[in-house]
């Protein structure tokens, strides 16, 4: 698949992604969100987006980037405006396909109570780049993904079923070689 194709899904098999020169890389939801918001006056999330920015331009050709539907369904949520800069953004970045395997991962991530009930679309953000064999998970959402107490379960869950959990991080982290 080229890189400027987003209109079907990519699926890899861990041994063509372990053949591959550059790790590969999910971007949740939050990262073009980050990216394409307006400034905010919060410092936090001021320094979220500056960052996000900076791994954007500098780091992100670094690695082959992919999204899933989830992905590309969050980003369409919302203002029109906003929606719009955030689609315009990930336009061009593989769909990973959202396979039977994933929906059993992302039922298994709930089942297991590493991701809660209400937090589904996190499961299947984790399952769609495990099952696809992704070396990061890129996101800001240290809520119910980027979180050091919730992410041993959802590793052990993963490798439970068979599956290397990708590193789970924020733009901050995989700034550095």
């Amino acid at each position: 698949m080229e890189k400027g194709q987003s209109d079907h899904c990519y699926t890899c098999n861990r041994a063509d992604a372990k053949q591959d020169m550059q790790s590969r890389v999910y971007i949740e939801t939050s990262i073009p969100s980050y990216l394409t918001a307006r400034p905010s006056n919060d410092l936090r999330a001021m320094a979220n987006q500056n960052t996000t920015i900076e791994w954007w331009e500098n780091r992100k050709s670094q690695f082959d980037v992919f999204v899933s539907e989830f992905v590309i369904a969050e980003c369409s949520l919302g203002d029109p405006k906003a929606s719009s800069r955030r689609i315009a953004s990930i336009e061009g970045i593989p769909v990973l396909e959202t396979t039977e395997e994933a929906k059993n991962l992302a039922g298994s991530l709930i089942a297991e109570d590493a991701i809660p009930n209400r937090a589904e679309i996190d499961a299947y953000h984790i399952a769609v780049a495990t099952v696809n064999g992704m070396n990061y998970l890129l996101t800001w959402n240290c809520t119910h993904i980027a979180n050091a107490v919730i992410r041993p379960r959802i590793e052990a869950v993963c490798r439970n079923r068979g599956y290397e959990p990708p590193t789970i991080c924020t733009p901050q982290e995989l700034m550095e070689d």
